[in-house]
């Protein structure tokens, strides 16, 4: 299994690794509720190096971004981010990703269990003057979120946070270091940053300690997968390869949002108009009455009638309830739809809600 550069860090905290995307990850150190409500309540740190990183250059990069991604790239200003999704022809997606403007390039970043995948992919559909380089090996990425999260990265930085909008990013230097600060994340905290810096182990250790040291007073945890999990479920953002893949398009995964149809041609865009007038299933949110959660690959029924397949299921720690998403075909999924989730041999009761559960 590959190793990040906070490979020694996590070990040294005592975190559980477990092996995920090819990488051993910590999938928790203290305990997922804690380092969960830590997020809520104040700030988190999380090892996101797993994912993956392509420059894209050349004087048609911008052009080539366009077509193979599903959102309009044109609105993109330097300093901007998009999140977007990467469609096969028939409309199925090939992963969801951001998409970071440099002005003189762009940087995708992508999914770690779908890597080689997707550059396999862009390099299928490479067409004039454009270059990829997979940067995934040589970039150290961290997550600081929740609401101190900017009181704490202020501490290092020139750059001043409180004037980055959602979804802006700027070059800059935090503690001494060359570094990428974006004002995104996966957690739904608005207050969220992610930073991209050399995989150097030594600097990478070093940036980590910075921050930890910078976050004391505000009782920074360090957050694992397990955590990073049951944040994102709470604001209903979709995980690649539980809540859609290959066999689902975005407007089914209720990603119509980030599918500009009215920006030209662009890879699955028949396809997708065809699912916007013809809608089979849907991908939706529901709450467990029961206190036995629900989980990814069980079957959603209506009386006898099979509806659907849960996507992800969770406790959420804030609300105090399994949550969970599922795709449910047209006809069963309105909000306030009551329904039945099959959980070992039983059937447990669930009422089809709006998302995020967190509002």
């Amino acid at each position: 299994m590959k190793k990040t550069a906070f490979y020694n860090i996590h070990k040294s905290l005592g975190g559980k690794l477990v092996e995920f995307a090819g990488f051993e990850m910590p999938v928790q150190y203290e305990g997922i509720i804690a380092e969960h409500k830590a997020v809520r309540e104040s700030a988190g740190i999380f090892d996101v190096s797993h994912m993956g990183e392509v420059e894209v250059r050349g004087k048609d990069a911008f052009d080539f971004v366009q077509r193979i991604t599903t959102n309009d790239v044109s609105k993109l200003e330097k300093g901007d981010v998009q999140y977007s999704a990467m469609c096969l022809k028939d409309g199925g997606i090939v992963d969801d990703l951001l998409v970071y403007n440099f002005g003189d390039h762009y940087m995708l970043v992508i999914n770690a269990s779908n890597i080689d995948k997707d550059i396999k992919w862009m390099e299928e559909n490479l067409s004039g003057d454009v270059t990829l380089k997979n940067i995934s090996d040589e970039t150290s990425l961290l997550a600081v979120q929740g609401k101190n999260s900017m009181n704490i990265l202020q501490k290092l930085t020139d750059i001043d946070l409180s004037q980055m909008d959602y979804y802006k990013f700027a070059e800059g230097k935090i503690a001494g270091q060359d570094a990428v600060i974006s004002h995104t994340g996966y957690t739904g905290e608005k207050i969220c940053f992610e930073i991209y810096s050399s995989s150097d182990i030594e600097k990478s250790e070093a940036l980590w300690n910075a921050i930890m040291e910078a976050g004391k007073e505000f009782n920074i945890k360090p957050a694992g997968l397990g955590a990073r999990d049951t944040l994102r479920l709470e604001y209903a953002f979709r995980l690649y390869g539980n809540d859609m893949d290959e066999t689902n398009n975005t407007i089914e995964a209720g990603l119509g949002w980030i599918t500009k149809t009215d920006k030209g041609d662009f890879n699955g865009k028949e396809a997708i108009l065809h699912a916007k007038e013809n809608p089979e299933k849907k991908l939706v949110g529901f709450i467990v009455e029961d206190r036995m959660p629900a989980r990814h690959g069980q079957e959603v029924f209506s009386g006898d009638e099979k509806i659907g397949i849960v996507t992800s299921g969770s406790l959420s720690p804030m609300l105090n309830k399994n949550i969970g998403m599922a795709y449910i075909k047209k006809g069963f999924n309105k909000t306030g739809t009551p329904v039945e989730i099959s959980v070992r041999d039983k059937r447990i009761k669930a009422t089809i809600t709006k998302t995020p559960f967190l509002q």
